[in-house]
């Protein structure tokens, strides 16, 4: 019976049975201090604490969950995995333990041709609380065997929620799988042999001062009693399916199959590589089930978590002996696995997936750049006799090539050394400090406890004016000075911070850079406002040069916005809404908004998507703009509640926290573009004038970000474009329209030299061959060395066909290593390097070679044993490397 059909089962039982079936609610946790949810009961806990009255008194659900506390020891055992599925049937005031011991056994024994489980009853065994006799006389009245109901104390068999709130015994239900794996004597004698599926909480107490699962105390009984239910998923279709465990279900072992293939290994033949499948298994599942929730790579929180078990994935495929992207083809069949459960996966799984292959692109490139420096810092310490790697080389992994301190202890336990992650903290630590450091030096004050001093005396909120008026009269209520805090006058020259009551002045934010302009009191103080910044919520704070007189607080002021720089921004801004529709339009509600910045004559829009548009969309992108530039939409702004602006279509941040009255700026009469910004904007879009994308690039995992110049400097590069235009004409002597055709013409003929220059060095490759065979032939060393500089060799192709060639033609008699070096067409230093089975049986393996050689060529390099390429930036040392090469060989 597929797992589907298992969790159909159990809702449709519990519909019959008049609960009410609700969807499983989202992996992220409701719950600011859990990043997940870990737990069936954990979207019904308001309503078992009184907190929130539910919309029915009996309901059912199938919950997804995530536990990510022990991530590093998935696959070492085969009975936990970090995603999971738990069934659970709940009674708020309703239904109490006789009904949901009923419910439970009757499910549970009916056959499956009646639409129940069919266990057989003798396998069930029941645990029950030290003093719940009533629930024991309960499974008696089912008809189960006295001998198999026993008793388990307050540590096993005792629920609360680890706080004041309800709480109660529970009674578990196992099975019996049978003597082969273990003894007799039920779940308190073995739980490997006698497996838990499900638990029924029995929550009639209050409980408080909860210290400990067995230091409680009870209150009293509670008044409206709850029932909580779970019942493991995975367990009960592994069971139900006759398989061994968890990873052998219909919704886990495809993958492992898909990564039998790739690898080329069998699971079960070696349990230091099973463990390595398992880990495949579950952290695809799990890392498809995150993102599908929205979730993608980053940094922190659920992204960093993401992010390993992505991460993990690789490194276990590469432990399997996998070097290629392994995500392209395991993602797409866990999806089909998942797909019968959730068939909402089809409809982000283009999203996610591109997600997922790019952070897989990111990863296998700090692989290959940290790798080897994680190499040398274990030899050094295996050098040192120490066997412990620095934490100065720790941190540097992961400053320099990005390598997680996780990373960094997982590869080095694989070695058999530790390392120094107190000393790597303390540098952490450090750092962490000097950018607290430098991030206080750009507020100009001490820290942000000034700030929020000063807002809990205002009497008001600021009020910002920017919207409507681009000056105002104002006045100064606070001045900061650096190192001094709060003070209550000026004189200049001085930089300071000025809070006013009211202001035109906006404040960066959203992406949009600040206002800046001029400050004028009434008593002759002058100020020029180079920045404005919101250090806490709701205080806008001017950061200005006081170049004249003196400021004092209560001063009557006039505040002007420089109106040039607004307007160039406001068209930007615009512009920035413009770029983001038409995007999406070419690519996809896919291609969401990750960032942005709007600056005068230019903006910078970073969006969701894993690879690079083709150069046709993004020219497509740039016409549709211009084209509704010329359109000369209209832009308006309108605020109102959230739900209506989400409902009317309005873009929003993904993550990003909005209040229930929200701002919503429209293109369009018809809302060409809708989004929610705080930001301004001009009221036409015709006075944009014209949008040049100048890049588009990747800037991290997934995300893409696109440069644009906007209005003036749009034109000023057009005007640029002109003239080089007209100078190619006349160096070329042809018109603008025959431009492409003449320089495809010397293209080619220039491609048409290359290709006859490489010939030649190709040939000249060729014929050196014998003559490098009949040395090798005649050394009389014990592993015969063919290296040769062999200086230009034309394409890489034909110095790799060469190695190869000279390796079959030196036989498997004796060891052979065959090691060539030149330069290719683009004149950097190349090294190829093949080794035969005589010589990689005594442990010479054409990777290390490479990385010796290609380390002094400036490079690096590596591959497999049999084969492996390499580079560097400096030709001079070609003969120095193979030199270098040689004599490693012969040390052995």
């Amino acid at each position: 019976m597929r797992t589907s059909e298992i969790a159909k089962r159990y809702l449709d039982y519990f519909q019959k049975h008049d609960h009410l079936i609700v969807p499983s609610a989202s992996l992220i946790s409701p719950n600011p201090t859990t990043l997940f949810t870990i737990a069936g009961m954990v979207p019904f806990i308001p309503y078992l604490m009184g907190e929130q009255t539910p919309p029915k008194s009996r309901m059912a659900s199938n919950q997804k969950c995530v536990r990510t506390l022990d991530i590093d020891e998935v696959g070492k055992t085969t009975r936990h995995g970090t995603f999971f599925q738990m069934l659970g049937n709940f009674s708020f005031g309703d239904y109490f333990k006789e009904e949901a011991i009923h419910y439970a056994y009757e499910l549970l024994t009916t056959p499956q041709d009646q639409g129940g489980y069919g266990f057989d009853s003798e396998k069930l065994w029941m645990t029950t609380f030290t003093d719940d006799e009533e629930a024991r006389s309960m499974w008696k009245n089912e008809g189960v065997d006295p001998e198999h109901i026993q008793i388990m104390g307050m540590e096993d068999n005792f629920w609360t929620t680890g706080g004041p709130g309800p709480g109660g015994p529970c009674s578990e239900i196992y099975v019996d799988r049978g003597p082969q794996y273990g003894v007799e004597g039920g779940p308190i004698a073995d739980e490997n042999r006698y497996i838990e599926i499900w638990d029924l909480v029995f929550e009639n107490y209050e409980v408080d001062n909860v210290k400990s699962k067995t230091d409680l105390h009870i209150v009293g009984e509670l008044e409206n009693k709850n029932i909580d239910t779970g019942a493991g998923l995975e367990r009960l279709a592994y069971l139900m399916q006759g398989k061994q465990n968890i990873y052998e279900t219909d919704e886990v072992f495809p993958v492992i199959e898909a990564a039998q293939k790739l690898s080329g290994r069998t699971y079960g033949d070696d349990e230091a590589m099973d463990v390595k499948f398992r880990v495949v298994a579950d952290h695809v599942r799990s890392a498809l089930m995150i993102m599908s929730d929205g979730v993608r790579p980053s940094n922190n929180g659920r992204g960093y978590v993401l992010r390993r078990l992505l991460r993990r994935t690789v490194k276990a495929m590469r432990a399997l002996g996998v070097t290629d992207p392994v995500l392209p083809t395991l993602f797409p069949v866990s999806k089909e696995a998942m797909v019968p459960s959730y068939p909402e996966l089809e409809g982000t799984f283009h999203e996610v997936s591109e997600s997922a292959y790019g952070e897989e692109d990111a990863f296998r490139r700090t692989l290959e750049a940290g790798t080897e420096i994680f190499d040398l810092a274990v030899s050094k310490a295996k050098e040192s006799g120490k066997t412990i790697v620095s934490g100065d080389d720790a941190f540097k992994l992961h400053d320099t090539y990005g390598f997680p301190i996780e990373l960094t202890l997982e590869m080095a336990e694989e070695q058999g050394v530790k390392v120094d992650e107190a000393k790597f903290r303390e540098l952490m630590a450090e750092q962490k400090s000097r950018a607290r450091a430098d991030a206080l030096k750009k507020r100009h004050n001490v820290d942000l406890s000034v700030y929020d001093d000063f807002k809990k005396t205002l009497a008001r909120p600021i009020d910002f004016l920017g919207y409507t008026d681009m000056s105002a009269r104002a006045r100064v209520i606070g001045i900061m000075q650096e190192g001094k805090g709060s003070v209550p006058a000026v004189t200049g020259p001085a930089n300071i911070e000025v809070i006013l009551d009211r202001t035109p002045f906006y404040a960066e934010a959203g992406g949009q850079l600040a206002d800046q302009g001029e400050i004028l009191s009434d008593d002759g103080a002058v100020l020029e406002v180079d920045d404005v910044q919101k250090p806490i919520k709701d205080l806008i704070v001017h950061q200005c040069r006081l170049t004249e007189g003196t400021l004092v607080v209560g001063a009557e002021v006039n505040a002007n916005i420089d109106l040039d720089r607004r307007g160039a921004i406001a068209r930007s801004h615009t512009a920035t809404h413009m770029v983001h529709k038409a995007l999406r339009e070419e690519l996809g509600p896919q291609a969401t908004q990750r960032g942005s910045e709007d600056a005068p004559n230019r903006l910078r829009f970073d969006f969701q998507w894993s690879k690079a548009p083709a150069r046709s969309v993004m020219d497509a992108v740039e016409a549709r703009v211009n084209d509704r530039i010329r359109d000369n939409l209209s832009v308006t702004t309108q605020e109102m509640k959230f739900d209506d602006a989400i409902a009317l279509g309005a873009m929003h941040l993904f993550g990003e926290k909005y209040g229930d009255v929200v701002r919503v700026v429209s293109i369009g009469e018809d809302g060409w573009s809708r989004e929610l910004c705080g930001g301004t904007h001009i009221d036409h879009v015709g006075k944009i004038g014209a949008v040049n994308i100048m890049s588009e690039a990747s800037i991290g995992s997934g995300v893409r970000r696109v440069d644009a110049l906007v209005g003036q400097s749009a034109y000023e590069f057009n005007a640029r474009e002109h003239a080089l235009v007209s100078q190619l004409s006349d160096q070329l002597n042809a018109r603008p329209d025959e431009l492409a055709e003449r320089v495809n013409t010397l293209l080619a003929k220039l491609k048409e030299s290359d290709r006859r220059l490489a010939a030649m060095y190709e040939g000249q490759l060729a014929a050196s061959v014998p003559a490098i065979v009949v040395d090798a032939k005649a050394s009389q060393a014990p592993v015969k060395v063919a290296s040769k500089n062999v200086e230009h060799f034309g394409s890489f192709d034909a110095l790799r066909k060469t190695v190869l060639d000279i390796r079959g033609q030196l036989g498997e008699d004796v060891p052979v290593v065959v090691a060539l070096a030149g330069v290719n067409e683009d004149g950097k230093p190349m090294v190829a390097v093949a080794t035969n089975d005589a010589a990689r049986k005594q442990g010479i393996k054409a990777g290390d070679l490479v990385r010796g050689a290609s380390k002094i060529l400036g490079g690096g390099g590596g591959g497999k044993p049999d084969f492996a390429q390499g580079g560097g930036s400096d030709a001079t040392k070609i003969d120095a490397a193979l030199e270098a090469l040689v004599n490693q060989v012969m040390k052995g």
